[in-house]
């Protein structure tokens, strides 16, 4: 196992809260961050068929083997009506990190926990391996190959062809959530719906025109894209508010939560391809804006991260929300540092005096300042922590 830094959060959590929730996307590593975190509780996985009945027809006689035990639960979200009867058990007994959730279907979960366990559930959301978590385990791979791999555990545990990971994750995880959630049976439109959308990652939101491209109703494309952030394939970035002046962009942004998925649905077969291929700066973009998500999320905290835009088309590609201040961060894949990647940053810091020293982070070596902008590689890029 590849420590991960949300492990310290969870055990914090366990000393505050009798429930703990792991949430995050299929293969993210809850599991096993949950069973390393507490190895003295029993495990019982809701994926298997026969659990799953007996939570279901039995509540109280399934949880009557836990009395006074700890346990993880995994794939709660499988027997949602289960978290009502874990009040119960809970409110009878409440040990602190004792009970332990995790679950794949974010909305729904987040929903029922916050009905059901509300003041009594931690909650951390595991999205896939940080480029901290790597370097500090092993060499981290150049950028292309790191794009092209994406930053899922199974990548770096075992001797796998991204590709063939990618395709059987596609079809095992996110088709049969899709089709479990809306019963959607044309499975090669969602198909292309889906590769439409990772050709958007990094990308303002038009739901019009991704309706349009898909040849499904607009009503439907929101609907398939419910359901894949609820999946965590994908997330909308909103934007920043303030009146500046100008009117501003409302449309959130779409980011994929991972670049080897979004570069596998591109057909993107190798990391040479992905030297070349046009996609590449959207996917460098969707690397480090998640980067900046998981640097919060594993604390525990809610991420506060925004894009601006104004109606002239100027841009900051990241807003991070911090006690010390926004910290404005300009995102540019190239390895030489071009004066010009600086003018929307110190744009920002005409309109925002009171804003944190700006970033740029780019697909370079070197990290250095430069018009009082911080340049900061790609593989030492670093985001406020508070």
């Amino acid at each position: 196992m590849i420590p991960r830094q949300a492990q310290s959060t969870l055990l914090r959590l366990a000393k505050g809260f009798p429930i703990l929730v792991i949430t995050g996307p299929r293969q993210s590593g809850k599991t096993t961050l949950a069973r390393a975190t507490f190895p003295s509780h029993e495990y019982v996985s809701l994926e298997d068929l026969d659990e799953r009945a007996f939570a279901s027809e039995d509540p109280r006689g399934f949880l009557s083997r836990f009395d006074g035990k700890g346990v993880i639960f995994d794939e709660v979200q499988n027997v949602p009506s289960l978290l009502s009867y874990i009040q119960t058990l809970n409110d009878l007994d409440p040990i602190m990190g004792r009970i332990v959730l995790t679950g794949s279907q974010q909305v729904g979960l987040i929903e029922a926990v916050s009905q059901s366990l509300a003041g009594r559930a931690g909650m951390v959301q595991l999205l896939p391996l940080s480029l901290p978590e790597i370097a500090a385990h092993q060499d981290l791979p150049n950028l292309d190959e790191a794009l092209y791999n994406g930053l899922y555990p199974a990548i770096y545990h075992r001797e796998l062809n991204p590709s063939d990971w990618y395709a059987s994750y596609i079809a095992t995880y996110v088709e049969r959530d899709v089709r479990q959630v809306l019963g959607v049976r044309d499975l090669a439109t969602f198909a292309r719906f889906i590769k439409l959308c990772a050709a958007r990652t990094g990308q303002l939101l038009n739901i019009t025109n991704l309706a349009t491209d898909a040849g499904i109703s607009q009503s439907a494309a929101k609907q398939w894209l419910s359901v894949l952030e609820a999946s965590y394939v994908l997330f909308m970035l909103q934007p920043y508010h303030e009146n500046y002046g100008k009117r501003l962009i409302k449309s959130p942004k779409l980011y994929f939560y991972d670049t080897g998925l979004a570069a596998h649905l591109l057909g993107i077969s190798d990391e040479q391809q992905m030297n070349i291929h046009s996609s590449r700066p959207a996917l460098f973009e969707t690397l480090v804006i998640n980067e900046a998500i998981k640097s919060r999320l594993n604390l525990g905290k809610a991420h506060q991260c925004y894009f601006w835009r104004d109606s002239t088309g100027l841009e900051v590609d990241l807003i991070m929300q911090t006690s010390q201040g926004l910290l404005p961060v300009e995102v540019k894949s190239g390895q030489t540092i071009a004066s010009d990647w600086l003018n929307n940053l110190k744009k920002w810091q005409t309109l925002n005096e009171n804003s944190r020293q700006p970033q740029l982070i780019y697909g370079g070596d070197k990290s250095h300042v430069r018009s009082d902008v911080a340049c900061q590689s790609w593989s030492a890029m670093g985001f406020i922590e508070d």
